[in-house]
């Protein structure tokens, strides 16, 4: 009898057309014959399916989970021991379980790894020392995970290549806009059960992520705020429609809130003393350092679940509410990013690892962008897939374009 975990494992792969096609040439070449990866990433369905294409490769897996409530257990237990694969991941591992997990993963010894918020990465470099020679190279996938890695290289302690992944023009344009888009508010909605249309809600950063959680909350019907540091994101959010202003003020008329900046301290203690009664606050960052929750807690008369995934802070003349304890609405409440939006990242990660191993020789310690021929190729197949066709440009217009001496 198919268990549950299958059953979505099954779902997702219908749907992802790349890697299903990535995964079909992986298994005739094998170009991933002998290695061992390691990975963290948040264990859902849609990750299953990149575990899958990698051991068609040829590659022996070990991996775990990237954060300690985005794992689903039904596809943790069917990924463990399928195929060889080892899976560490569980749903609500304290953060002594969660670091013992991805020691696990690195006692395999790995060739390459695959990591989202860089843990792993931070993890072999802090207290792995005695395998990280084993390491020819590593992808990040998030936002955050890229920015702590950025920092160790310019501090010169990276011991190994890294390709950022999200700096994909086929993830970031796509997974960080679209799919954190759709996938916060399905957290936030069928947490909540609430009406978004006439809402304000209010959106602390507007890198890709925070673009497609206001485009979405506008195609709702909220009357969307955004907070940035950034004059140049603050000036395209204004130019996008939405109203510009700082933390200090939005707190006062907000009703949802979401972070989504990828730093620390947002929304703290000051923001929550000026709030409305019946708040809610919502995280789209990759850690749960975006709201002070542990600030919340200690100012809380009384703190209490609401519901499933909804934390109630009595402050006394108000109350407020957390969703999924202030980490990552959309996998912790929601399924995570759409599955064919997935399709897409997880390709790039499934070709940069061969990338990685085939120019292993070449590669200094620092963080790469994709190749180019890499996200165009997942581009391609995309279009391909869904049945859309472009045009190409002729000779004509290709030696044009390579001229200078071609005027008015």
């Amino acid at each position: 009898m198919i268990s549950e975990g299958e059953r979505k494992i099954s779902w997702a792969s219908q749907r992802m057309d790349v890697l299903n096609q990535i995964k079909k040439r992986f298994s005739r070449e094998k170009p991933l014959e002998g290695l061992t990866i390691g990975m963290a990433l948040h264990v859902e369905a849609k990750t299953a399916c990149l575990v899958e294409a990698l051991v068609e490769g040829g590659a022996e897996v070990a991996i775990t989970g990237c954060n300690p409530l985005s794992t689903d257990d039904d596809v943790a237990k069917a990924l463990s021991g399928r195929n060889g694969v080892s899976c560490y991941a569980r749903y609500g591992l304290s953060r002594e379980e969660y670091y013992k997990a991805i020691n696990k993963v690195l006692d395999h010894k790995p060739d390459i790894v695959i990591d989202d918020g860089a843990d792993l990465i931070f993890e072999l470099h802090m207290r792995r020392a005695d395998i990280i020679e084993n390491v020819v190279g590593a992808s990040e996938e998030t936002t955050t995970g890229v920015n702590r890695i950025k920092v160790m290289e310019a501090e010169g302690v990276l011991k190994f290549p890294v390709i950022a992944v999200n700096n994909a023009l086929t993830k970031f344009l796509f997974d960080n806009r679209y799919g954190t888009g759709q996938s916060t508010w399905d957290g936030i909605i069928r947490t909540t059960n609430i009406l978004i249309a006439g809402k304000n809600v209010v959106v602390a950063g507007y890198g890709w992520c925070g673009k497609g959680i206001a485009l979405r909350a506008k195609g709702l019907g909220a009357n969307v705020i955004v907070t940035e540091v950034d004059p140049v994101r603050a000036l395209e959010a204004l130019m996008d429609g939405f109203r510009v202003m700082p933390m200090e003020k939005a707190v006062e008329i907000g009703d949802i809130f979401i972070t989504a900046t990828g730093n620390r301290d947002i929304i703290q203690g000051e923001h929550f003393l000026k709030m409305k009664n019946g708040a809610l606050l919502a995280n789209a960052g990759h850690f749960n350092v975006e709201i002070d929750v542990d600030g919340l807690e200690k100012m809380a008369k009384e703190v209490r679940e609401s519901r499933k995934m909804i934390t109630e802070y009595n402050l006394g003349d108000k109350k407020l509410y957390v969703l999924a304890e202030g980490r990552l609405v959309n996998l912790v409440a929601g399924d995570g990013h759409p599955i064919e939006v997935m399709d897409m990242s997880f390709s790039n990660q499934a070709l940069c690892a061969e990338y990685l191993w085939n120019n292993r020789e070449r590669l200094e310690n620092r963080v790469y962008d994709v190749p180019s021929e890499i996200d165009r190729s997942v581009a391609e197949i995309k279009l391909e897939t869904i049945g859309v066709k472009i045009d190409t440009l002729t000779d004509t217009q290709i030696r044009y374009l390579s001229s200078w001496r071609d005027g008015t």
